[in-house]
């Protein structure tokens, strides 16, 4: 009986033990020497920054997704609170009841929806071109 408890508790104690986001030093149990395993560090802690994507192609594509898709939300190339798309896909102006200090009356629901959009499309481009390895 405490040769299955002592043997339970050395299989325990030799697994990594863990404080937060940094591991401690494990111990190894070898019969009734035990012995300290030094940390080994990579990076610089639990998150590693890349100083490479401003600029990046990725980073190029999202941005001109959702500029386009804010532009044109904005001017009224897509519909939006303000302008709704009739069956033939002609956009019509009506009141939504929202109210906005933007002259063509872009309210903070267009912004949220087409900035969504656009990064959906964004996506989509950087995803398709990232199947067929031109990024």
């Amino acid at each position: 009986m405490a040769a299955k408890l002592a043997s339970s508790t050395t299989v325990m104690t030799s697994l990594p033990q863990f404080s937060g986001l940094r591991p401690q030093a494990s111990t190894v149990h070898a019969g009734s020497l035990v012995v300290a395993q030094p940390i080994r560090r990579r990076g610089k802690g639990a998150l590693g920054v890349r100083c490479d994507f401003i600029g990046s192609p990725t980073n190029l594509i999202m941005v001109s997704a959702t500029t386009l898709m804010l532009f044109a939300g904005r001017f009224g190339l897509a519909p939006s609170a303000n302008r709704k798309a009739t069956a033939g896909l002609k956009l019509e102006v009506r009141d939504s009841g929202l109210q906005t200090g933007d002259p063509a009356g872009f309210t903070l629901a267009d912004t949220l929806a087409c900035g969504t959009v656009g990064h959906i499309i964004g996506v989509g481009f950087v995803l398709g071109l990232k199947n067929i390895g031109a990024i």
